[in-house]
């Protein structure tokens, strides 16, 4: 029974992941096709597109709630000072922070990433 309430909560998750990534196509549509943090191009791994809509399917969502690992409110993130944003997500990536989705994210980005991030969440 366990078993199946941690399968809904992740199909829940991957859900939101993907609403995100469809609210962001729009943005990235409305935007020219390019993410702009403080006049530079936000780079990233590849596919820094990506990087911004995972973050806007939870974070982007005003009074967004989530149900894993426990209820709580998510934060925005836009207009959050950049050496915060770089501070946080190092620390999902070393696991000083615990949350399992965050620190699955924060895994794969380099500290370029983190900081081309943080720079565009900042000027939202």
């Amino acid at each position: 029974m366990k078993k199946l309430a941690t399968i809904k909560m992740l199909l829940c998750g991957l859900f939101l992941v993907i609403s995100g990534i469809a609210q962001a196509e729009g943005d990235a549509a409305a935007e020219g096709g390019v993410a702009k943090a403080e006049g530079a191009t936000v780079k990233g791994k590849g596919n820094t597109r990506m990087n911004t809509r995972l973050c806007i399917g939870c974070h982007g969502i005003d009074g967004f709630r989530t149900a894993f690992p426990k209820v709580y409110n998510v934060p925005k993130i836009g207009g959050q000072h950049s050496a915060y944003l770089v501070k946080a997500l190092q620390a999902y990536k070393t696991g000083a922070r615990s949350h399992p989705t965050m620190r699955a994210i924060a895994a794969d980005l380099s500290q370029q990433d983190m900081e081309d991030l943080a720079a565009y969440y900042a000027g939202k």
